[in-house]
């Protein structure tokens, strides 16, 4: 199959050479020169504008940060649509309100081609391993033609219905839950290294423990680590936060954990750490009572 990947980071990067290693022709898109340089070593062909992607693609694969990325690399100037050959389908994979997913599907059926509005879930890990979550909507057409991308790239394919914004409505759930989940494991964290637990102890005992969670033991050991590469960043749970937080208040619907979850993201970001590892939104905490945090070896 002939495929574009747009945006070869963290998700992306694994997308692409799981598309690459099952067999398609994938050319990459990313505006990082590193980030060409490693997907062309792998084997791929990389391009650094979306109109410069081959013609007749059959799939796009869209791992930007956020719609208006996201529609300025299909829609814009520089757009791709024109790439895609006659019933080409789109599969927009960031994490989006479920209104921008809807509009965006408009936009792309009105120009003739198929949408799946198809967020992930599975970190940097799932993406390497070809193994991440996606939480699909859209047409049965859009579903069969996205098919082989969505084998490569996955091993769990909720198909949510035909209408594009379910997929970000679910995604919207589960990133209310990460984002909370994680402000919580660095709120836990941060308490017992004040009063005087060690922290690799501590980690250990609450892993196999009731407390304990997904985010908890996945997390937690880059603080251990004192490693701060974003492997997901603290800014796009700034991101995210929001778009749940948008949501809720387009239904009055109160949302008190993830506000408070929210502003702490906002708190690290203001403190200069938007850019890194989302686990430091600890260093909200480090910030307001000086408690010492593992540092990298």
């Amino acid at each position: 199959m002939k495929v574009g990947v747009i945006g070869l980071g963290t998700m992306g990067m694994g997308a692409a050479l799981n598309l690459l290693n099952k067999g398609h022709a994938v050319t990459g898109c990313d505006l990082r020169a590193e980030s060409r340089d490693a997907f062309t070593a792998a084997g791929g062909a990389a391009v650094d504008s979306p109109d410069a992607l081959p013609a007749d693609l059959q799939a796009v694969v869209v791992f930007v940060v956020n719609a208006a990325q996201t529609e300025q690399v299909l829609l814009g100037e520089q757009g791709c649509l024109p790439r895609l050959a006659k019933g080409g389908v789109v599969l927009c994979c960031a994490t989006v309100a479920p209104e921008s997913a809807r509009a965006l599907g408009r936009k792309i059926e009105d120009a003739g081609f198929l949408m799946l509005d198809s967020p992930v879930s599975g970190g940097a890990v799932g993406a390497r391993a070809g193994t991440m979550t996606v939480m699909a909507s859209g047409s049965e057409a859009a579903f069969a033609r996205a098919q082989p991308v969505l084998e490569a790239i996955s091993t769990r394919v909720w198909r949510l219905g035909a209408d594009i914004g379910v997929g970000s409505t679910v995604k919207m759930v589960n990133q209310l839950l990460a984002g909370v989940h994680i402000a919580t494991a660095a709120e836990a964290l941060a308490l017992g290294i004040r009063a005087g637990a060690e922290p690799e102890t501590l980690f250990k005992v609450i892993s196999e423990s009731a407390g304990s969670s997904w985010m908890w033991q996945n997390r937690v050991p880059h603080i251990l680590a004192g490693d701060d590469t974003p492997l997901s960043a603290v800014n796009i749970f700034v991101k995210d936060l929001g778009i749940v937080l948008d949501q809720a208040r387009a239904l009055t619907f109160p949302l008190p954990l993830a506000a408070a979850a929210h502003q702490l993201f906002l708190a690290a970001a203001a403190n200069g750490q938007g850019g890194k590892d989302d686990a430091f939104v600890i260093r909200v905490w480090q910030a307001l009572t000086g408690i010492p945090l593992p540092e990298k070896a």
